[in-house]
């Protein structure tokens, strides 16, 4: 949808404004929740520092797609890959607060989704981050009342739910609603459809009490509507070559990377071993993810939510470069984003060389690495 200049400027400065909503449901302070230090991975005799740095500060969302780095926590994976450098947590309600942690030095590595890891690069002209690996594709979905949507076109007039202004959910709906030839004001959320932008947390609540009619969201959101008796109506992932599309990367703080590429490989081995222990073992991973999650969170997820949840998430280690290539044409499109240069936001060295080393295929950045 094209917009004026003046729209332009005032979209931007909305997504500024809400990027400072919480985007998830766990509780945090500061930049993130500091894990607790618990942790049942235990460092083997005779194990030495990498780097010679005393630890490594990883970020995550509580959030079934970002499944890799639970997992790979709860198996005390990147615990066993860093030696006696310790595995240091902190776990992220939203995008922002990450970034902003990964500016500040607060972390050095995170799973992050596309839409704040594309925001994060831009804003600091290619200086804050690069991505150096994939975790998971899917995992998004619109769910509706069945009693007011029997079919897409009914969406046309509804109040359907996004996370946030701007947010990777959000923009899809965006994208999906104007190839369907529908009018809606971006900023506003205002048109042939409305966006109501709702957090997460209480978008059940929201669905529940009749204040909306759907919601474009991802899991485990979207199978918590279903059990509160909403019908998945599309998955996102029907709409994307191959059924593929990157709904978390793996970032790194440039000056990291640089300084210490041995201890940013051990964290890239751990999680392609998470990543393939999760292929192999769908059942236990799920059940260890869901461990974790309860852990940080305080309470673990009902199988009438994890199992459908778990289902639409696909683990790889590829960052599906060309689909954030095209989320972040979907989000200019909108008019919430200016063309950005992302030339340069990944830098998959390391990641090709972990694959290699495990007789695994590289992964390509579609034009947008490191030169």
């Amino acid at each position: 949808m094209p917009a004026n200049r003046s729209r332009s400027k005032s979209l931007r400065r909305g997504i500024t404004v809400i990027a400072a909503l919480p985007l998830l449901a766990l509780a945090a302070c500061g930049y993130g929740s500091k894990a607790d230090d618990t942790d049942t991975a235990k460092v083997a005799a005779g194990s030495k520092k990498i780097d010679g740095l005393d630890s490594v500060k990883i970020g995550y969302f509580g959030n079934l797609t970002h499944a890799t780095a639970l997992v790979g926590r709860e198996q005390g994976l990147f615990q066993k890959e860093l030696g006696a450098t310790k595995a240091d947590y902190a776990i992220f309600n939203a995008g922002p607060s990450e970034i902003e942690a990964l500016n500040s030095g607060s972390i050095d590595i995170g799973w992050l989704g596309p839409s704040p890891a594309i925001n994060g690069y831009t804003k600091s002209n290619g200086k804050s981050l690069k991505i150096i690996g994939g975790s998971a594709s899917g995992g998004v979905k619109l769910v509706v009342n069945p009693k007011k949507i029997k079919s897409l076109k009914d969406v046309k007039g509804k109040k359907i739910a996004t996370p946030q202004l701007g947010n990777t959910q959000d923009v899809a709906f965006l994208n999906w609603a104007a190839e369907q030839g529908w009018k809606v004001d971006a900023q506003s959320g205002k048109g042939d459809v409305t966006v109501v932008r709702t957090d997460n947390k209480i978008t059940p609540d929201a669905y529940k009490a009749g204040s909306i009619d759907g919601a474009w969201v991802p899991e485990p959101t979207a199978s918590k509507l279903v059990a509160e008796g909403a019908k998945t109506i599309l998955d996102e992932s029907t709409l994307w070559p191959d059924q593929k599309f990157v709904i978390t990367n793996i970032i790194v703080r440039q000056a990291f990377l640089k300084e210490h590429p041995k201890a940013v490989e051990a964290v890239l081995k751990a999680s392609v071993e998470a990543n393939k222990w999760i292929n192999a073992n769908p059942g236990k991973a799920k059940a260890a993810a869901n461990k974790q999650l309860g852990i940080d969170s305080g309470k673990e997820l009902p199988a009438n939510v994890l199992d459908p949840a778990w289902k639409s998430i696909r683990f790889t280690d590829d960052p599906l470069a060309a689909t954030l290539n095209t989320e972040a044409a979907h989000a200019v499109k909108a008019g919430l984003l200016e063309k950005p240069d992302l030339k340069g936001i990944y830098d998959l060295t390391v990641l090709n060389k972990v694959l290699k080393a495990a007789g695994e295929s590289p992964v390509d950045a579609a034009g947008l690495g490191t030169s």
